[in-house]
């Protein structure tokens, strides 16, 4: 676990340099630190609000939890964000799928790659459209919406009809439905391709199934963890 945390530190600190990297662009630099920024401020009180009325993070259908969530940002971290980036630039997929949009942080860090990258396309999907909708904004403020489709509604629906080939897939929607989100694109996803799923460690109960998948080789998968914000899952389609 040491030698991988020094592994995935350096990897995560890319900064920008003259040959490009639009994370750091000014504009988008200071977009995200304002999203985070916000994040921080609101998410906590309001989950705590949730848990003590609704039962927890979990209550509800998936419908009902994504009106509940409507102000919640639920990003993953910096340090994700980072590795999210360097993982596209590295791998530089056609396609890039993401499950969970909300307000466009994640999604921020997937289409800067692909833009850097100068090929391949980002499709997310959000059923909460008030969130798509901010997460458009965000993109357009960040000089990177041109590269990105945000899909209303379900997840399961919605990107069974994304074509194939899919070379990167980030999971960061409703935990219980890790799974059986997979296995929607699984179709499409080309030999080599990445898939990451975000908050590993703190609903690692909930995700006990779709990590038992992954890691199990026989499934077609080399999966590893790595200790970055609440635990991200890299797995590689063999």
């Amino acid at each position: 676990m040491v030698a991988l945390s020094t592994w995935a530190s350096p990897l995560c600190q890319l900064r920008m340099t003259d040959m490009g990297n639009s994370l750091a662009s000014p504009v988008v630099r200071g977009l995200l630190d304002r999203l985070f920024t916000a994040a921080d401020e609101g998410d906590e009180a309001r989950l705590a609000e949730i848990s003590a009325e609704y039962g927890g993070f979990l209550a509800g259908s998936a419908s009902e939890r994504a009106e509940l969530f409507g102000s919640l940002y639920i990003p993953v971290s910096p340090e994700t964000g980072q590795l999210l980036y360097s993982l596209i630039r590295t791998s530089r997929p056609a396609t890039v799928v993401e499950f969970g949009t909300s307000f466009g942080i994640a999604t921020i860090h997937l289409a800067a790659a692909v833009r850097d990258n100068g090929t391949g396309r980002v499709i997310s999907t959000e059923l909460n459209s008030a969130k798509a909708q901010r997460a458009r904004e965000h993109l357009a403020e960040a000089g990177l919406g041109d590269v990105v489709d945000v899909m209303t509604g379900d997840a399961l629906s919605t990107l069974a009809t994304v074509p194939a080939p899919v070379g990167f897939a980030l999971l960061d929607g409703w935990k219980e439905s890790y799974l059986d989100m997979l296995k929607v694109i699984e179709p499409q996803l080309s030999p080599g391709a990445l898939v990451v799923a975000d908050d590993t460690l703190s609903f690692a109960k909930v995700l006990a199934g779709y990590l038992g998948y992954v890691r199990d080789e026989a499934n077609g998968y080399v999966s590893v963890a790595l200790p970055l914000g609440d635990g991200v899952e890299v797995s590689c389609r063999a």
